[in-house]
């Protein structure tokens, strides 16, 4: 049985990731941020009972910002897999704290890195990296292209970047970045754009609401399906030598378009319900992300196989469900 740990276990990656994992045969361990409410909600649907034998899924309390915490549960639990998904992640809120996005996504990568030497373990290490590093550089992006990040986010993504690459080099560790363009799926956070306008469909549709309120809608973004992103991340670390791979669909979308495909799919018209407001303007914008996962497809033999259009269709069909199942008393489910 191999042991793997993960940050960020709790968000839609990380949830996703430990079901695939678990499906493997894996003892899974995670991260999770101390809080004063329940934050797990996307891992109820495989979460044990502590008091339980035989389990295979435990959760500990740590966090990116403290290193002591990092170095003694790498120690305990001494896992075959690290995988990072731990950040702040979101890039309009970068630009309101980016100190913090600093430090939780950037310095934070480098720490678990410095972690991992510390605790003197032979581990796989993935980085989750961003297609946000690429910035304006001109589609479609893939490994060659040079990163030019328009954010706080971008900006810490780039340098755990190109940590892991450095940690890679002068400490012999299989340590690969995984440059992920935007995947999605309804466990997706709600202040997300492409849930933020599936939930509002969903809404809208059963009179609980009007309008949605959105920034600028020519944006232009690679969005894929996450279950299946998750599953590239795994084929990263199974590959003979450590290297760095780009995952994305090929195929690209605006803003405008997915609001259109989800709102058409549950019989609506955008034009009648989004309203512009520019204070979901970011200070830099990033226009036009495209990505080219050739080789991920040559050397690990992975494909996105989900379309935007299919993705707004799925999304917005199980945020109608919560909505039904919210308005009918029933229990709201994130196992979609």
């Amino acid at each position: 049985m191999k042991t793997a740990l993960i940050t960020g276990i709790t968000g839609q990656d990380g949830s996703y990731l430990a079901e695939l994992l678990l499906s493997k045969g894996y003892e899974v361990h995670g991260i999770m941020r101390r809080a004063s409410t329940f934050n797990s909600e996307r891992l109820d649907f495989i979460y044990q009972d502590p008091h339980e034998s035989n389990r295979d899924l435990f959760l500990h309390y740590g966090d990116l910002t403290d290193g002591v915490s990092l170095v003694n549960l790498l120690r305990e639990i001494q896992p075959d897999e690290v995988y990072h998904l731990g950040a702040q992640s979101h890039v309009k809120v970068s630009f309101e704290i980016p100190e913090y996005t600093a430090e939780a996504t950037g310095v934070g990568t480098i720490r678990l890195l410095e972690a991992i030497r510390a605790a003197k373990i032979d581990t796989r290490f993935y980085q989750a990296s961003s297609s946000e590093m690429f910035g304006s550089a001109p589609p479609p992006q893939n490994e060659e292209t040079p990163f030019h990040p328009r954010s706080p986010y971008g900006v810490a993504k780039v340098y755990g970047y190109w940590a892991t690459v450095n940690y890679r080099e002068a400490y012999n560790m299989y340590a690969v970045n995984g440059i992920l363009f935007n995947h999605e799926s309804p466990r997706r956070g709600e202040t997300f754009v492409t849930r933020k306008i599936t939930r509002a469909v969903a809404r809208i549709k059963h009179g609980l609401q009007d309008k949605l309120f959105l920034g600028n809608l020519g944006a232009k973004r690679d969005w894929g399906y996450a279950p299946e992103y998750v599953e590239g991340m795994w084929r990263m670390l199974q590959a003979d030598c450590p290297t760095d791979y780009v995952l994305a669909t090929g195929a690209s979308a605006t803003v405008r378009d997915f609001a259109d495909a989800a709102f058409a799919s549950a019989g609506l018209h955008w034009q009648d319900h989004v309203v512009i407001d520019p204070k979901y303007y970011r200070p830099s914008e990033v226009d036009f992300l495209l990505g080219d996962a050739s080789k991920a497809h040559d050397q690990l033999g992975w494909n996105a196989k989900t379309n935007w259009q299919l993705l707004a269709q799925l999304m917005t069909r199980a945020d109608c469900e919560c909505v039904e199942d919210q308005l009918a008393g029933r229990l709201i489910r994130v196992d979609r």
